[in-house]
């Protein structure tokens, strides 16, 4: 898992700090008009795949949450087909990792799973949904929702721990009317994974 351990202050310790609102599980439907967009305007289909980034804490009630969560993604996945597993990553942070090659059930299925946490009262430990898009001339694309910030920002990986951010400034004037994208680019804070072509739940 390449998430740095500076994710932590940009989503964790810091952005709580500078937290805009509470976790907002509504905010994420936004998405579903931004795939559109982001195909027909800027030729990035989606990459079949969405995650959930997520803080842990050690209590029996946390625990239940989880399961909880887990229990609606089976139950989606007879309707829909979304697949999905969960694991720990390198630095402690868990993630509940979504396959589906409709985004529409992708969007859905995060949504459940952030909803479940906010209504079992741990709102407080979401991070991060982040959405996958791909493209044939310019490669993949993100963006990247943070709970604790209220707001979009995209992530556009070139190369070896290099971003294109020409790129991101672009999906960012195409759909800042859709989105409510993050004004202060400081917490635009990239998601590297472990190796080169990977994805940042990877």
């Amino acid at each position: 898992m390449g998430i740095l351990d500076t994710l932590r202050s940009v989503l964790g310790v810091r952005a709580e700090t500078d937290a805009a609102s509470a976790a907002d599980p509504d905010a994420l439907f936004g998405m579903s008009t931004a795939y559109v967009t982001m195909e027909a305007n800027l030729g990035y289909g989606p990459a079949g795949a969405a995650a959930l980034c997520f803080s842990s804490v050690d209590s029996t009630a946390f625990a239940d949450a989880v399961d909880e969560v887990e229990t609606i993604l089976h139950a989606g996945k007879e309707e829909t087909g979304t697949t999905f597993h969960r694991y720990e990553d390198d630095h402690g942070y868990h993630w509940v990792v979504l396959e589906d090659d409709d985004p529409e059930d992708l969007v859905t299925s995060v949504h459940f799973a952030a909803d479940e946490f906010v209504e079992q009262e741990f709102g407080s430990r979401l991070l991060a949904a982040v959405f996958g898009f791909e493209s044939k001339k310019n490669g993949r694309a993100y963006w990247v929702y943070s709970f604790r910030r209220g707001a979009y920002y995209p992530f556009c990986p070139s190369g070896d721990h290099e971003r294109n951010n020409r790129t991101e400034f672009k999906l960012q004037s195409v759909l800042e009317s859709e989105l409510d994208v993050e004004s202060d680019e400081s917490y635009w804070y990239p998601l590297w994974p472990d190796s080169a072509g990977g994805h940042p739940w990877e």
